[in-house]
């Protein structure tokens, strides 16, 4: 017999393998990259290289798991300066900004 957890798992699997497949329209993709730089920049500077916060580059986030850092955008990091941005984006925007960073920003 299986255990009742058994299926909300395999859904819960299936819809982190979507999301990370996930990607906006081209117009939200704007907006983000956009928001990326001008409100993000404005404590990770404006070329993700640091500032208030830490650096956002490519070489700073590899190894760090993207649904950790996914989280820490939407619900900040209490005692600290990050705010949390759940009110203006969706979890999937969130993962794909990571996505992005842990590549390197280009629009």
């Amino acid at each position: 017999m299986r255990s009742p957890l058994f299926v909300p798992a395999f859904f819960l699997s299936a819809s982190v393998a979507f999301a990370s497949e996930w990607e906006p329209a081209p117009e939200r993709k704007a907006e983000l990259f956009n928001l990326v730089i001008q409100d993000c920049g404005s404590c990770h500077g404006l070329t993700m290289k640091g500032g208030l916060g830490s650096p956002l580059l490519p070489q700073n986030l590899e190894g760090k798991d993207t649904d950790v850092l996914t989280a820490i955008v939407l619900d900040g990091l209490p005692g600290t300066p990050m705010p949390p941005w759940r009110s203006q984006f969706q979890d999937g925007e969130a993962r794909w900004i990571i996505e992005q960073l842990k590549k390197g920003l280009e629009q």
